[in-house]
């Protein structure tokens, strides 16, 4: 689990610091009429490609953690099926 918070932390770094800095431009552009919806919408955009970019590590590494529990669970899947069989 501790790969799926790790990259969730980052995730959502990566929004916040686009805000910030789409908020920031938009305000010194113009300062009297930001709009944050679609602030938040050209962040969340932003922090998405930024996340497929720069987050490859952390999100392979959740990627082999969750295939390793699917993996486990399906072994002991196999071998209850099995020990049914035999019964």
């Amino acid at each position: 689990m501790k790969e799926f918070w790790i990259y969730t932390a980052l995730r959502l770094g990566l929004f916040v610091g686009a805000f910030c800095i789409v908020f920031g431009i938009w305000f010194l552009i113009d300062d009297e009429s930001v709009n944050l919806f679609i602030v938040m919408i050209v962040a969340f955009l932003l922090s998405g490609v930024a996340s497929l970019i720069f987050l490859d590590q952390q999100r392979n590494a959740f990627a082999q953690r969750v295939e390793r529990r699917a993996g486990r669970i399906s072994e002991k899947y196999d071998e209850m099926r099995a020990k049914e069989d035999r019964d």
